[in-house]
């Protein structure tokens, strides 16, 4: 499919990657990895032809169709949700518009014995034809079963996508990407925005795709669920092995320890060969068998050991002043977006020195109860700060609040005061910008390079409470475990919202579930959270959340009103008919159409063909129609 031969990139003298190359098959479920500002991102837009290397060849077969999901999207205002997925199906909506055109024209002219009229007939069939085969019938259903799975309801559907954050915006953009039916799909981190249930679907969704994949993702257990194959690039070279993340990692340090132990053997058998070369100088009659082992020893090719990049940031979180015991207290505090309530009479207190997670599905409340605590969002009900607290705060979405016609260096001077505008190029060497690099504007860097700038740029402000909301999207694996390491150095107050258990582990003191409105506590780690929730991760959680539902749901029906049962099972029986019909219709006029093709002349001159055939599909509109109201019927009922 894809073919990667001796690719090079350099930026500023210096190559990302030199003489890279490999193959991608289909099927190929590909994890790229590697440290941030490796090249991941950079080698995506290759593939996806976006950007041209400086040297080297990608070669593609004829018609390969390339999905590309960027960190970074665009959308133009003023579409709704559906809308927007729509126009995955460009040449469907194409045909769409020429059909409505070609119906117009047989509606208005009377001139049914004509060549005009003939040919409207012809091209009638043909782009019918067309679209059943490109599956204009179904795209709907398909774009609707997508956009769910990824966590959208069917009353967003409508909704201006103006109105939706950056994570939801960027569903849609996968959503389109899933529906494209694509040849190759190249995700750049698209599990950032997605909760515990759109992973899972998602990761269903990518095992069960035919075609190749490269997924660029920190999600360890993401990457194990759904890959095959794991790509690394390091230090300008990539290694490349058909194992999933986890067990790419044993085998590359298996294969180390083997160059390790072939590098000590070598090592040995030279100094060996150095000895004899020295004692046999020393006689004349050796000499010549001295020149042979020496001529020998320039033979040998030396074994090296891979490098491995273990250069990571060097993170502190320094504690301003010391604030008062009680850091911030809530009382009956609830949060209303229209007739919607995320949080119900929440009550909570954090003490000074603690340290505490928020954890639940999306849409619960925890960003927005960390938004209330640190005056982003209005709220019912009584919140008090404490005494001499001084709030830091890492949104979800720090990383876009940069300016990108900024350079690195300058971000970091306009948000410094006098007192350390001095410390501002150390602070940037210990979070890995260093040298020239300081001089790149913010919007060429990648991802986790802007998370570790604007890192770097909330210490330059004074706290001693940090707040912090899913503070390791984009960082790659080693720099996560940098900031743990700094939060568990933190000698101040914690709050952290964020749903990686790996991050959690041994990080907090205490744990609040957010579910339904209400907060519950957990006097613990995430591990003992865990234990009493019977689970060994969120996504057992997730899914046992389903089962209970289901279970709910079921106990519902039994106890549920006879009149309301009546009335759903009426409503299924009506849906069943009606999907029926419908079936029935779409044969009858593929029959018709199928006639038409064959022998166009004899089928228009049975009496009253075009009213007929007309009639057939003006009934089958009616009756797609019908079968959209008397499924969200029973949607709602059941």
């Amino acid at each position: 499919m894809l073919n990667i031969h001796n690719l090079s990139v350099a930026f500023g003298g210096e190559y990302l990657f030199e003489e890279i190359a490999f193959r991608l098959n289909g099927g190929d479920k590909v994890g790229l990895i590697g440290k941030n500002g490796a090249g991941k991102s950079t080698l995506l837009k290759l593939l996806s032809k976006e950007v041209s290397p400086d040297s080297g060849t990608i070669a593609t077969e004829k018609d390969l169709k390339i999905g590309f999901l960027k960190q970074d999207i665009d959308f133009e205002q003023g579409r709704t949700v559906l809308e927007e997925a729509y126009l995955a199906f460009s040449e469907i909506k194409a045909l769409e518009s020429r059909l409505d055109e070609i119906n117009k024209a047989l509606a208005e002219r009377t001139d049914y014995e004509s060549e005009a009229y003939h040919q409207l007939m012809v091209d009638l069939n043909d782009v019918t034809h067309h679209y059943e085969i490109l599956g204009g019938y179904n795209y709907q259903g398909e774009t609707e079963k997508v956009l769910m799975g990824l966590g959208f309801k069917r009353d967003d559907f409508n909704k201006i996508t103006d109105t939706f954050s950056g994570g939801w915006r960027m569903r849609i953009e996968l959503a389109k990407l899933l529906l494209q039916n694509n040849d190759v799909l190249l995700l750049d981190e698209p599990t950032n925005h997605l909760d515990i249930e759109s992973i899972i679907w998602l990761e269903q969704f990518l095992r069960n795709y035919s075609g190749a994949v490269v997924i660029v993702s920190h999600d360890k257990m993401f990457l194990d669920n759904v890959t095959n194959r794991t790509i690394e690039i390091s230090l300008g070279r990539i290694y490349d092995y058909n194992k999933p993340y986890s067990k790419y990692l044993d085998l590359r340090e298996e294969i180390r320890e083997q160059q390790r132990n072939a590098q000590k053997n070598q090592e040995k058998q030279i100094q060996q060969t150095e000895k004899l070369i020295e004692k046999f100088r020393a006689k004349a009659s050796k000499a010549t068998m001295a020149q042979s082992l020496i001529k020998k020893l320039d033979k040998i090719e030396r074994i090296e050991v891979d490098e491995e990049d273990n250069s990571v940031m060097n993170l502190r979180f320094p504690v301003s002043i010391n604030p008062g015991k009680v850091v911030a207290e809530l009382e009956d505090l609830s949060k209303s977006y229209g007739d919607n309530r995320v949080l119900n009479k929440v009550s909570l207190l954090v003490e000074r020195g603690s340290k505490t997670a928020f954890v639940g599905q999306n849409g619960q409340g925890k960003t927005t109860l960390a938004k209330i605590m640190v005056g982003e969002l209005d709220h019912v009900g009584k919140l008090k700060i404490g005494h001499n607290v001084q709030i830091g705060y890492f949104a979800q979405n720090q990383a876009e609040y940069l300016d990108g016609e900024k350079t690195i260096l300058d971000t970091m001077i306009d948000a410094a005061n006098e007192s350390n505008r001095s410390k501002v190029r150390d602070i940037l060497g210990s979070f890995l910008f260093r040298g020239d690099e300081v001089d790149k504007y913010v919007k060429v860097l990648s991802g986790g390079e802007r998370n570790r700038l604007a890192l770097a740029k909330m210490l330059l402000q004074p706290f001693n409470v940090l707040v912090m909301d899913e503070p390791t999207n984009h960082l790659d694996i080693k720099s996560k475990n940098v900031l743990k390491r700094a939060l568990q150095n933190f000698e101040g107050t914690l709050v952290l919202v964020s749903h990686d258990r790996d991050f959690l582990q041994g990080l907090t003191d205490r744990v609040y579930e957010f579910k339904n409105g209400r907060i519950k506590e957990y006097l613990g780690d995430i591990d003992f959270y865990l234990d009493q929730r019977k689970a060994d991760d969120f996504r057992k959680i997730e899914k046992k959340e389903e089962t209970r539902q289901l279970l709910v749901g079921t106990e519902d029906k039994t106890n549920a009103d006879y009149s309301t049962q009546k009335k759903l099972k009426s409503l299924k029986n009506r849906l069943s008919n009606v999907e029926k019909r419908i079936a029935q219709l779409e044969k009858e006029i593929a029959s018709i159409d199928h006639n038409l093709l064959m022998d166009y002349d004899k089928t228009i001159s049975q009496p009253g063909f075009f009213d007929a055939y007309q009639g057939k599909k003006k009934d089958l509109e009616t009756l797609m129609e019908d079968w959209e109201t008397l499924s969200q019927e029973v949607e709602q009922l059941a």
